[in-house]
């Protein structure tokens, strides 16, 4: 889909269908929606009037202009409550809008950001409603071939406004949000590629075609390279695959030569099976999502190139899968980790945390101003707070309010569990330094004490999506599905990284 910002007047605009917002509990139209429905003879208000169109959040009117003006339709989206505004509602409810009008075959439609009197800047009400538009029509279709004629897509996407000022603003703001959800979508792929189509080396490879796209460097640490380094951890997780595992590095140096490192670091089995320690077969095949924070990685660094933000990456991705066979680590097997550190197998399901030890421990060789790793790690995570939170634990207090900034922001909401002395007396092991499981009890947050061992004592933050990555229930502009969470919340923090150390 194509998005254009033209100067002009949405009420006097000729297209398929003319999209403006009402706000609930209001009985006259404000900004674009009034003179919209001023031009038209109070088509739009007669609704509102009979009741049928209230404005609740999310709540769809159409009605067809008959000639009244040139746009063949007028769509109005319920905002809810003008107090109540968000930029997560504007994406949602401008999320809802395009699918209608994607359901009615409408090939193209056309809006105003003008809302009337609103909190909101323009350029965050035109980010938050192309994100919403565009990652609200995204769908994971290159599998289908049956009917594949009756995919119904809209190619075009206009922004109309009248004041030359505002236009620029809208033109930047929407170049950036289009990076964003493209970044987002390109997670939201990969993590929805089958297993067999997306193996450790064709994470690999996607990582490489990035870099060379972008101003990126991309190093791969093979087998070979990762045992002469000491990577047992990882090599352990991978042994019983015959995919060799991969060590994705990437750099993107957007800031001052000497600058300091922001190190994120995903989980990345593109399948998992819990080894030894097998998973039921019910819900396995969605282990294929289990390189999501690795996705999410990849996908912000990507974004990071693109937007030029001022600042130095590197995007660790540690890919493996976690098969059992003959060659396969076991629960008792004691693992001698990259840190030199040793680690008890408790269980092999437990592996997230075993490939991101490792990880960690080469990030530290950046002497990183941050670390921040995504992985969905644990199923006690979903237990403790459902599928639409991230669970966040870390050692830095400013790191972590940060992080919350940006979750408020993007709508990717976190959610701090405690990270006390006590729980990381669970994962001490008996024969070794550690044990890779603490049990069930507090387990996403002994998952998080077992990684602090690996980071160095630099500022960490940990983010399990384990929740989030893959809904069973579609929300308003994330699809059922890989959501491609954690892009955005990375990139927004990305974005507030220098202003937020001004005077530092």
């Amino acid at each position: 889909m194509k998005i254009h910002v033209k100067k002009g007047d949405l009420a006097e605009s000729a297209t398929e269908a003319a999209v403006v917002a009402h706000f609930e509990g209001e009985p006259g139209l404000d900004g674009a929606a009034a003179r919209l429905d001023k031009m038209s003879g109070g088509f739009i208000g007669d609704v509102i009037g009979q009741g049928d169109f209230t404005g609740r959040l999310y709540q769809i009117l159409v009605i067809y202009s008959r000639g009244s003006v040139p746009a063949k339709r007028m769509v109005a989206v319920g905002l809810g409550k003008r107090s109540d505004l968000t930029l997560e509602r504007l994406r949602g409810a401008f999320s809802k809008a395009a699918q209608h009008i994607r359901s009615l075959n409408i090939g193209e439609f056309a809006t105003s950001l003008d809302l009337g009197s609103v909190a909101l800047s323009i350029d965050r009400i035109a980010e938050a409603v192309v994100e919403g538009v565009r990652l609200g029509l995204y769908r994971f279709t290159p599998f289908k071939t049956a009917e594949r004629e009756q995919i119904r897509e809209i190619a075009n996407f206009t922004i109309l406004d009248t004041e030359n000022g505002a236009l620029k603003i809208i033109k930047a703001a929407v170049k950036t949000a289009g990076i964003i959800a493209d970044a987002v979508s390109f997670a939201r792929d990969i993590v929805s590629a089958p297993a067999n189509e997306m193996t450790p080396a064709d994470l690999a490879n996607e990582a490489r075609q990035i870099a060379r796209r972008e101003k990126i460097k991309c190093r791969v640490l093979d087998e070979r390279e990762m045992r002469g380094l000491g990577m047992n951890a990882l090599l352990g997780v991978a042994g019983g695959s015959n995919e060799p595992p991969q060590m994705i590095v990437l750099e993107y140096r957007g800031g001052e030569k000497a600058g300091p490192v922001i190190a994120l670091v995903g989980k990345g089995l593109t399948f998992d099976s819990g080894g030894i320690s097998i998973k039921p077969s019910e819900k396995m095949d969605l282990m294929k999502d289990d390189m999501a924070g690795g996705a999410a990685v990849i996908a912000a660094v990507q974004a990071a190139s693109q937007l030029a933000l001022p600042v130095n990456l590197v995007g660790l991705i540690p890919a493996a899968e976690n098969l059992p066979s003959g060659k396969a680590y076991k629960p008792g097997d004691i693992l001698k980790s990259f840190s030199g550190q040793t680690i008890e197998i408790v269980t092999t399901d437990a592996e997230g945390r075993l490939i991101l030890a490792d990880a960690l421990t080469y990030a530290c060789r950046y002497k990183p101003a941050a670390i921040i790793d995504l992985a969905t790690l644990t199923g006690a995570c979903v237990v403790a707070l459902g599928d639409n939170v991230i669970g966040m634990m870390g050692t830095d207090e400013k790191l972590k309010g940060e992080i919350r900034e940006a979750a408020d922001l993007t709508g990717e909401r976190v959610w701090e569990l405690p990270l006390w002395e006590e729980y990381h007396e669970l994962i001490k092991g008996e024969a070794a330094d550690y044990r890779n499981s603490g049990g069930k009890a507090g387990g996403a947050i002994t998952a998080a004490a077992f990684l602090s061992k690996f980071t160095g004592g630099y500022p960490w933050v940990h983010l399990d999506i384990a929740g989030p990555a893959w809904l069973m229930k579609e929300k308003p502009y994330i699809p059922k599905g890989a959501s491609g969470v954690g892009v955005r919340l990375l990139v927004q923090f990305l974005r507030n990284w220098n202003r937020d150390r001004k005077g530092a």
